[in-house]
């Protein structure tokens, strides 16, 4: 069983216990002082109804397989939301294990996922995949964002954008909101694929290069991003805030499609037209009039 993995269980679990509000977790008053924050072992072990002893020890990620009421129990007392769930799954079954290589096949996006994302003429569209790369963008995308094509493939990964790109931190105006997003983004995603060695790259090189990475990162929260807005200074179209919607594709639960939408009627369609018509390609001389 690999330290590494256990580490982080151990450290989900402990950052998530002294996160918890005793009084949000319904305790009674014991009249003891508090020299921590948060939660102790044994508080969370009376509220998920099982021993002191066996909390302690999952929570040193021994090789326990809890029964998925227990995980619900423990889930229900440490107040973790669905994508906390999601993580502590993924967490104890690599702890659970043995350890495997994760190193898959290339993604790729099939030719339909392509034909689709280019009659989405009017909105921004993206497939991301494992480790948030960025596996295909529209015309609109790469006009509201930035040109991951042109990017060599190794940079094609949307969090190391975020984190990394002067561009991006121009182009957000809550960069440091959404950057936040994209590392708890990330963090639920590589729990996935702990052994990933392409992961294990990517989480080097961020945190060798960026401190709010650094620092968020160490805080182990995650994060699923199924729906939300994005406020943004455009170099082209000045500020305006987009909505998306994400859905995961059938046939391959790695790839995720966002679309970014407009409100109707609002100065940011007006900043979307107006790009839209920017991002249009010139014509050719064959269709000159």
């Amino acid at each position: 069983m690999e330290p590494s993995r256990n580490r982080e269980l151990a450290d989900f679990l402990r950052r998530a216990r002294a996160a918890r509000d005793p009084d949000a977790a319904g305790l009674p008053l014991d009249g003891r002082i508090r020299r921590v924050r948060g939660l102790r072992r044994e508080e969370v072990a009376l509220l998920a109804g099982v021993s002191t002893d066996y909390y302690t020890r999952l929570e040193q990620g021994r090789r326990i397989v809890p029964s998925r009421q227990v995980l619900d129990a423990i889930a229900r007392a440490l107040g973790l939301d669905e994508a906390g769930r999601r993580h502590l799954d993924d967490l104890i079954g690599a702890a659970t294990r043995p350890a495997r290589s994760s190193r898959g096949a290339v993604q790729r996006v099939r030719p339909g996922l392509y034909q689709l994302l280019d009659t989405l003429e009017s909105h921004p569209a993206l497939i991301l995949g494992r480790r948030t790369d960025v596996l295909a963008s529209n015309r609109m995308a790469r006009a509201l964002f930035s040109d991951f094509d042109a990017m060599p493939p190794r940079e094609r990964n949307y969090a190391r954008w975020m984190l990394l790109s002067p561009e991006a931190r121009e182009l957000f105006v809550d960069w440091e909101d959404q950057a936040r997003t994209a590392v708890e983004s990330l963090r639920l995603e590589v729990g996935t694929t702990p052994d990933d060695p392409l992961a294990q790259q990517l989480v080097g090189e961020l945190s060798l290069a960026s401190s709010e990475f650094r620092r968020w990162w160490a805080e182990h929260q995650v994060h699923q991003r199924t729906h939300g807005s994005k406020r943004l200074h455009h170099p082209v179209v000045g500020e305006l805030t987009v909505d998306f919607e994400s859905l995961t594709l059938p046939g391959d639960r790695n790839q995720t499609l966002f679309v970014y939408t407009t409100a109707p009627d609002s100065s940011s369609r007006d900043a979307m037209n107006l790009l839209a018509a920017w991002a249009q390609p010139a014509p050719s001389r064959g269709d000159s009039r």
